[in-house]
């Protein structure tokens, strides 16, 4: 599992992005309301990224994770809000149901 670094866009030139491939046991980035994440599929199948998500709803119900289907060779954009922050470390868990030819970037915009 790897922990994915925010790249700052703010940049008045424009950013160069740099994709890291998906890891098979899932991926880790930080969270917040500028938070996005990049997902490229380069395989002629469709991926299913699943956002873990451990944040309540304002009645106390816990919110789902979320499921984003990318089609292949395609792209997604996924933000990543406070509801996916873990207890344990402040980062989102990221699952892949399959990573092979999938890049991913976490970007803070």
């Amino acid at each position: 599992m790897a922990t994915l670094a925010l790249q700052p866009t703010s940049a008045p030139t424009g950013t160069t992005l740099t994709f890291a491939a998906a890891t098979a046991g899932g991926d880790k980035c930080p969270v917040g309301g500028n938070v996005l994440l990049l997902v490229r599929n380069d395989s002629a199948g469709s991926v299913t990224v699943t956002l873990d998500a451990t944040g309540l709803v304002f009645n106390g119900g816990a919110v789902p994770d979320t499921a984003v289907v990318i089609a292949a060779a395609a792209e997604a954009v996924v933000p990543i809000s406070d509801h996916y922050r873990a207890t344990a470390d402040g980062l989102a868990g990221i699952a892949y149901s399959a990573a092979a030819s999938v890049t991913v970037a976490a970007l803070s915009v």
